[in-house]
C-alpha cells in the first residue's frame, strides 16, 4: 500500500542519492584525471585513502563521520556554532552516501581517462593548449561516457547505503529513514510484508540504475 511515509522514504533515498552524487562530481572528476594522467609525490597514498571506504566496515566509516560531523566534532562543532546541524539529520544521509560512493566514482572516471588515446592530448599540447584547457576541451569530452557511468554507479551505491548512514544519521522516521534503514526497521518488527515491498522498490531502482550503467559502460558494437 502506498502511504505518505513510503513516498517520503523513497523521496529521501532518491533525493539524497542524487544530491550526494552531484556533490562529489566536482571533486571526483578532476581527482580521477590527476590520478590517470599525472605522476606526483604521494599519489599512492591518495589512492589508498580514497579506496578505504570500499574495504573497511561501513559502520567504522560511519563512526568516523559521526566523530567528525557530530556536535563536538572538528567539522560539526564550528557548523553547530553557525546553527547548522549535520549528525542525525537528512544532511548526514547525504554525507554518508557521498563518502561511501566517492571511491566508485573516482575509479570509474579514472579508467575512462586512462582509455583516452594520449596522441590527442599530446597534439593539443604541441598547439599550445594549457593543462586546464586540455582537461576541459579534450579529456573531459572524450571521457564523458565513462564519467556518466561513474555517476550512475555512485548513485546506485547510494541507494543501498546502510552501515555508515545508520551510524551518523540514525533511523529517524520522517527524517533520516531511507529505504535500506526502513527495510531493517520492518524486519526487526517482524513486518515482512512491508519489508518485502520496500525491498522490491529498492531492487527496481537499483536494477534501473545498473542497467543504465551497463549501457553506458558497454555501448553496443557497430556492425561492419
Amino acid at each position: 500500500m502506498i502511504t505518505s511515509d513510503l513516498l517520503w522514504t523513497i523521496a529521501l533515498t532518491v533525493g539524497s542519492s542524487l544530491l550526494s552524487t552531484a556533490l562529489i562530481l566536482p571533486i571526483g572528476i578532476p581527482l580521477a584525471w590527476l590520478l590517470a594522467k599525472k605522476s606526483w609525490r604521494g599519489k599512492s597514498m591518495v589512492e589508498v585513502f580514497i579506496s578505504l571506504p570500499l574495504v573497511i566496515p561501513p559502520v567504522a566509516t560511519g563512526l568516523l563521520l559521526l566523530k567528525l560531523f557530530g556536535r563536538n566534532g572538528w567539522v560539526g562543532h564550528p557548523l553547530h556554532l553557525l546553527g547548522i546541524e549535520i549528525a542525525f539529520t537528512w544532511k548526514a544521509v547525504v554525507v554518508a552516501c557521498a563518502v561511501m560512493s566517492f571511491p566508485l566514482l573516482v575509479r570509474t572516471c579514472r579508467t575512462a581517462f586512462q582509455e583516452i588515446n594520449p596522441r590527442f592530448e599530446n597534439l593539443a599540447r604541441t598547439l599550445g593548449a594549457t593543462e586546464w584547457r586540455l582537461f576541459w576541451e579534450i579529456s573531459l569530452p572524450l571521457a564523458k561516457r565513462g564519467i556518466w557511468a561513474g555517476a550512475i554507479l555512485s548513485f546506485a551505491r547510494c541507494l543501498g547505503e546502510f552501515g555508515a548512514t545508520i551510524m551518523i544519521a540514525g533511523n529517524i522516521p520522517g527524517e533520516t529513514s531511507t529505504l535500506a534503514l526502513s527495510i531493517y526497521h520492518h524486519v526487526q518488527l517482524g513486518e515482512d510484508r512491508e519489508a518485502f515491498l520496500l525491498s522490491g522498490i529498492s531492487l527496481f531502482l537499483a536494477f534501473t540504475a545498473l542497467l543504465i550503467f551497463e549501457k553506458l559502460n558497454h555501448p553496443p558494437q557497430k556492425s561492419a
